[in-house]
């Protein structure tokens, strides 16, 4: 979704690398994506292989890499993840996380991944909870900053700037409803 709006909406060249060759047809699914979007992909199976994909795609403004949705609680796969944005290269670290797990589960990667200098948290499935107190416990244990959120599948539709006027809203109304 992030790629879709800053190739459609922003108008940006953007070049897109997976690393997730773990998942059965992740890598054939966003080869469709690109194609939709007209975007080149690169594909690669080890931290060597990125100065070539990074070789291929260097006419982009923006790289945005995919990797594998693992079980980040544990500390091998995120620092196989982090193995592969090589020191020297230009790379901001934002974290996906989906807003119907539970805080707890949100918890424990986020600390994997602070340790790492990741900083920036993109929400997804804002539509499918009513509970929004995780993203202000996040904000405040982790310090993350958070540029975007989704609200759904259709892209780049449903992707928007995060507003905290608007989860202030929210709280104050779960609030209100509770009293």
């Amino acid at each position: 979704m992030l790629g879709a709006e800053l190739a459609l909406s922003r108008r940006r060249a953007v070049g897109f690398i997976t690393a997730d060759t773990y998942r059965i047809a992740a890598v054939d699914q966003l080869r469709t994506y690109a194609d939709i979007l007209n975007v080149p992909l690169e594909v690669v199976f080890s931290p060597s292989e990125l100065a070539r994909a990074y070789k291929k795609l260097e006419d982009r403004d923006l790289l945005l890499m995919d990797t594998a949705g693992r079980n980040y609680r544990n500390e091998l796969y995120v620092s196989e993840v982090n193995s592969l944005l090589s020191p020297g290269q230009e790379a901001e670290k934002i974290l996906v996380l989906s807003l119907t797990h539970k805080y707890q589960d949100m918890r424990q990667v986020s600390a994997q991944f602070v340790k790492y200098g990741v900083s920036r948290l993109l929400l997804t499935k804002m539509d499918e909870t009513d509970s929004y107190g995780a993203i202000l416990n996040l904000v405040r244990e982790f310090g993350f900053s958070i540029p975007y959120v989704t609200f759904g599948q259709t892209v780049p539709d449903d992707i928007r700037s995060f507003d905290p006027a608007w989860l202030a809203d929210k709280l104050l109304e779960g609030a209100q409803a509770h009293a």
